[in-house]
């Protein structure tokens, strides 16, 4: 035996004949508070804020931070050229 049976019902109504919690209210303040968050967050990523963020000197910030890379790559070619030179010293 098999018996059908249909319920024409909103979606609304069937959540709250099955006493469902509404979350709707809840949805909304959730997504409000998201979509502010990412327009903050959209806001960090313009190319000008970026650029002062990470050299808040500008371009002299730019060039302290390319004297220091000089000056670690020219430290390591010097650690480098120290060891060879023991290497060959102990042949």
């Amino acid at each position: 035996m098999k018996i059908t049976v249909n319920i024409d019902c909103t979606p609304d109504e069937a959540r709250r004949f099955l006493g469902l919690p509404d979350v709707k209210p809840m949805q909304e303040a959730l997504m409000k508070d998201l979509e502010e968050r990412m327009r903050a967050n959209l806001a960090a990523l313009d190319p000008e804020t970026m650029f002062n963020t990470w050299f808040p000197a500008g371009v002299q910030g730019f060039e302290q931070m390319q004297k220091m890379f000089w000056n670690q790559m020219s430290g390591m070619a010097r650690d480098d050229a120290h060891a060879a030179a023991k290497k060959d010293d102990k042949k």
